[in-house]
């Protein structure tokens, strides 16, 4: 097998998103004469360990084979204090698993086998990434969408869920979390800019498109345009009923209950602590500061 132009891949594979879809895709590889290594993860926070001793050991080539999970970790793995841990380093994915919504914006197939063919060749998108900061200062970094609100109690619902489930698991953690969830009074500083609601529901900060099984909730969101979708969502809870099927065709906007910001840094502050995502994994709850990071990461697609 020959190595790709950017080197030979390491596959940084979820152990739990099915070793059916790994074979599959390994077999594609070995037809496209890739070569390649595959890293099992162990745990929670293991790919992002691998990702970074990878490139450390000089590898520029990775590939986050599992859901959005996977890929949030494999990211986390690729920056350190804001900055590319290799400026040249480039990420591949491989979906597996039920949540696969970060390769929607960019039209990778949701079958790993299929998405093969968007790891050869020299195709690759710079792409911005976003911060989160919250808790003690704690930092992570998302490629999708981060929410806090009603969207992080549906993720940590979702997330108890069986995988048998796969992409309904958002809807039926949706409908879990409707029923207790509480609406606080929330401030929001965009880009030095105040807005106070009394009662806000959940907003949405979006650096691509798509989440919770195919959502389109920030349509216009440009993974590649510096800047951030903020969708702040402040009406009754019964809205949030009511615009579920129009978020799946991204429809929903305008709507006079959601606010619309772009910003490059969204100071976020609630009245009650609201659960915190981002990519599908829970993180903890506000006060949090949502920020962007133009270019720093290159896609292979």
């Amino acid at each position: 097998m020959s190595a790709s132009q950017f080197g030979p891949l390491v596959i940084i594979a979820n152990s739990r998103s099915g070793h059916r879809q790994l074979s599959r895709a390994e077999a594609a590889l070995r037809d496209a004469g890739l070569g390649y290594r595959v890293v099992l993860t162990a745990g929670p926070g293991h790919a992002t360990e691998a990702a970074w001793k990878a490139l450390l050991d000089g590898t520029r080539y990775l590939v986050a084979a599992g859901g959005d999970g996977t890929v949030h970790e494999v990211v986390n793995g690729m920056l350190r204090e804001d900055h590319p841990v290799a400026k040249d380093a480039v990420l591949g994915v491989l979906p597996m698993g039920s949540g696969c919504d970060f390769v929607r914006s960019f039209g990778i197939p949701r079958r790993a086998g299929d998405a093969v063919r968007h790891l050869t060749g020299d195709a690759v998108r710079q792409i911005d990434v976003g911060k989160v900061t919250f808790g003690t200062g704690q930092v992570r970094y998302f490629v999708n969408i981060a929410e806090a609100g009603l969207g992080g109690s549906v993720v940590a619902k979702a997330a108890r869920l069986p995988g048998r489930l796969s992409s309904i698991r958002y809807f039926a953690g949706f409908w879990m979390a409707l029923p207790g969830f509480r609406r606080c009074a929330a401030r929001m500083d965009v880009d030095g800019h105040e807005s106070r609601w009394p009662a806000a529901l959940n907003v949405v900060v979006a650096n691509c498109q798509f989440y919770g099984g195919g959502m389109r909730v920030s349509p216009k969101s440009d993974p590649a345009d510096g800047a951030l979708e903020v969708l702040a969502m402040t009406g009754p809870k019964h809205v949030a009923c009511t615009t579920l099927p129009q978020i799946y065709l991204g429809r929903h906007l305008p709507h006079r209950y959601i606010a619309e910001f772009r910003a490059c840094r969204v100071r976020l502050d609630t009245d009650l602590p609201l659960p915190i995502e981002a990519d599908g994994e829970v993180l903890g709850t506000t006060p949090a500061t949502f920020e962007i990071i133009p270019g720093a990461i290159q896609l292979k697609i």
